[in-house]
């Protein structure tokens, strides 16, 4: 089953809730309640950014949504985001951790030229959607966050969806499917009308936060050939997933 356009199979029944189910009971928001106050969520309370910007999928790259990352750092070379559809307190999670939509990995640009090329054509660069205005902290002054983006415009990301909810999926279906960034090229180009919705949402304007962009510099070594994969192909990567032998061999006596 690869990560197609096409839906992997019928939807659940019910009234068309995204996802399917019934409303919490009050007995399950007291549980929930009762174990937030009592265990810590340390890896959860480590996000310490939220971020919005944009995606498109490596088999399709006209099929394009706006993201959420929540971000938390793990090292000056390492980031890791839970990426949600939305920022309100329904949002999915693109991933599948609890109602994600998905996750990405960020490295340095010193981390990314140490992985083998094959590994290499599955990540994709920030330079220019952090540069274009794309890649936005919401409701933090652009002044506050420059540094932040100089740090950030030299990374390369990895990042799988797992919820396609633009293909109209109420639950996370079929294989993840790779995820790429927005590119200064005919066919990396964002849609206007999903710039403008999003920076309608937020009262800002990209064009405006491009000019301000513009002393922010990408990767210190030319832009590696095996990042953006499909800007020197026009090839994309699906997964399908396939049955195999299951190895039977015990780990311990």
């Amino acid at each position: 089953m690869a990560s197609s356009d096409e839906a992997p199979g019928a939807m659940p029944p019910g009234d068309g809730s995204v996802p399917p189910g019934k409303s919490m009971t009050i007995g399950q928001h007291v549980i929930d309640k009762g174990a937030q106050l009592m265990q810590s969520l340390k890896p959860i309370k480590q996000m310490s950014q939220h971020v919005c910007t944009f995606a498109m999928y490596s088999h399709d790259i006209t099929r394009q949504i706006e993201t959420h990352h929540y971000v938390s750092r793990v090292n000056q070379d390492f980031l890791q985001c839970a990426v949600y559809d939305s920022d309100d307190s329904k949002g999915r999670l693109i991933v599948n951790i609890c109602d994600s939509a998905g996750i990405e990995y960020i490295i340095s640009d010193r981390i990314f030229e140490t992985l083998p090329a094959e590994e290499q054509k599955l990540w994709h660069s920030h330079e220019y959607e952090i540069i274009a205005g794309l890649w936005v902290n919401p409701k933090v002054p652009e002044m506050v966050q420059k540094q932040e983006l100089k740090n950030l415009a030299p990374t390369y990301g990895k990042f799988w969806c797992t919820w396609q909810l633009d293909r109209g999926d109420r639950l996370p279906l079929g294989a993840p499917a790779l995820m790429m960034s927005p590119q200064g090229v005919n066919l990396g180009m964002v849609a206007p009308e999903l710039v403008k919705k999003r920076d309608e949402k937020y009262g800002i304007s990209s064009k405006d936060l491009e000019k301000t962009r513009a002393d922010i510099a990408g990767p210190k070594t030319t832009m590696n050939p095996y990042a953006n994969y499909w800007m020197q192909t026009g090839k994309g990567f699906a997964i399908d997933v396939e049955l195999t032998d299951m190895k039977k061999t015990a780990p311990f006596p």
